[in-house]
């Protein structure tokens, strides 16, 4: 992984390479053709860093990530004209498949991306196929199930060895797995496994045992998330985070926490995870707060609290470093709850949104702030009784680390409060079905998916989830497509 430099030292592309010099050369050979946005980049280039990884698969996760950090401009400009990768599911139709396209439609399928690389992620599902076996293409006139069935890599539709329900539930958690859900993931299948196992279903359990089996060795590979591979010492931003806030080593996990609601309703906090300085989101956590209050200095102090008791202390460790999304206020209600909590040690800084200034708690252990450091980067700080407030350059490598985190966490936070805003106008429709309580609403979300589901299933379907005289019921209230 290299960094070319202008001459003031921002990064202004990132790139991969299996033999640096190598690389390099091809920039700077006058014999090499290049086309015009190449020859300006080559031109600025003043400096070059790198940083070494494993493989290649490392280098492409790597890649993409320090391109969402850093926004290099010479990257957007190369790039501008090659098109991005997506996954494309169209989990809806009668023959979901699965696959990969360069330019997403308004056809009702879902969408995942953009990648930048088309390769990765084709190895990726080839993968993820082992686990969650899937239809790649629907064959004209195929009536019997294909090769890929019997070597456990289709659901095997056109005969009917799994069902249309089943196999949806199995494009399910693809998808989560595919967002980043991969432990909540394992945790469904275990549970699962563990309750075909207690009916004595045991052909089930042994399918189930063997997804696990696969997600398992799947963990060890680098897919969707990164691996504690990367020397940091190399890492740019994280050292001048080091050096400015005087902090005692690498903060090798730091963690981000934003708050969202509308008006004090579907109050959630999102815990994003940067580790080595690169997203985990494998360790990302979102909490709905026990009292929705319209308070977010009250969610937030809320939040930390629980993030910082013994049990998920336990489970899940210590952060190296907290950043809190917001200013003064927000940062006090949360160092609040981790002294309430005992964890007095672990520092905590906030990022104000407006003029993005680093703030700091006066008398915060482990936070000390380095005035020659901040002049050499440009900066300046005030201070009010208790807070300092730090300007950096928003051209700095610390401060697109910082926001990269922090937008993280407000869009981790504000998809998980889309969802349960969904939930509840959903939920408010099925209130109205007589005789339909929490428990039979939630087995049939959990069975068709959404409200739609619902709408487009048959009442046998529903026959089989709620009984038949409750299908009635849900039948003629729902929506006047169930027949």
């Amino acid at each position: 992984m290299y960094f070319h430099k202008d001459a003031s030292g921002e990064i202004i592309y990132v790139g991969k390479a299996a033999v640096l010099r190598n690389r390099v050369r091809q920039y700077f050979q006058k014999s090499r053709g290049r086309d015009p946005k190449t020859e300006a980049l080559v031109q600025e280039i003043a400096d070059i860093d790198w940083m070494e990884v494993d493989s290649e698969i490392e280098a492409l996760f790597l890649e993409a990530e320090m391109i969402r950090r850093y926004m290099p401009r010479y990257n957007i400009l190369l790039r501008d004209d090659k098109a991005m990768s997506y996954i494309r599911i169209d989990y809806d139709s009668d023959y979901p498949t699965v696959s990969t396209t360069r330019r997403p439609l308004d056809d009702g399928a879902r969408y995942f991306g953009p990648y930048s690389s088309t390769t990765t992620i084709r190895q990726a599902l080839k993968l993820l196929r082992r686990a969650f076996p899937y239809a790649t293409r629907q064959l004209a006139g195929q009536k019997r199930a294909t090769l890929h069935y019997h070597l456990g890599l289709d659901p095997g539709l056109e005969e009917g060895r799994t069902s249309l329900e089943d196999y949806r539930a199995n494009l399910r958690k693809l998808m989560a797995y595919i967002e980043g859900k991969r432990v909540t993931i394992i945790r469904e299948l275990e549970r699962e496994m563990k309750a075909c196992a207690k009916r004595q279903d045991f052909e089930s359990a042994a399918r189930i045992r063997n997804q696990l089996t696969v997600l398992t060795n799947l963990s060890r590979q680098v897919i969707f998330s990164d691996k504690e591979f990367l020397d940091i010492s190399k890492d740019h931003a994280l050292n001048e985070l080091v050096d400015l806030l005087g902090l005692e080593k690498f903060p090798r996990r730091i963690e981000g926490y934003d708050i969202s609601h509308m008006s004090g309703t579907n109050v959630v906090a999102s815990m994003v995870v940067f580790t080595n300085g690169v997203s985990d989101k494998s360790e990302y956590r979102k909490f709905k707060t026990k009292i929705e209050h319209n308070n977010d200095f009250f969610n937030m102090h809320e939040t930390l609290t629980r993030r910082l008791s013994e049990k998920n202390i336990k489970a899940w460790g210590k952060p190296s470093l907290v950043l809190i999304d917001g200013g003064k206020g927000q940062l006090d209600a949360a160092t609040r709850a981790r002294d309430e909590q005992g964890q007095s040690h672990i520092p905590f800084i906030g990022l104000a949104k407006r003029e993005e200034q680093i703030v700091i708690q006066k008398g915060v252990s482990g936070v000390t702030l380095n005035d020659q450091v901040l002049h050499k980067l440009g900066g300046f700080s005030s201070e009010t009784d208790d807070f300092i407030l730090v300007n950096v350059p928003h051209s700095s490598n610390l401060v697109k680390l910082l926001q990269r985190i922090r937008d993280e966490s407000h869009r981790f936070a504000v998809s998980y409060h889309s969802v349960l805003k969904a939930k509840r106008q959903v939920a408010s429709l099925l209130d109205d079905i007589p005789g339909v309580g929490p428990t039979t609403r939630k087995k049939l979300l959990r069975t068709f998916g959404s409200y739609k589901g619902i709408t487009e299933a048959s009442i046998e379907e529903i026959s089989a989830v709620v009984g038949p005289a409750k299908a009635k019921v849900v039948a003629k209230y729902v929506a006047p497509t169930v027949a």
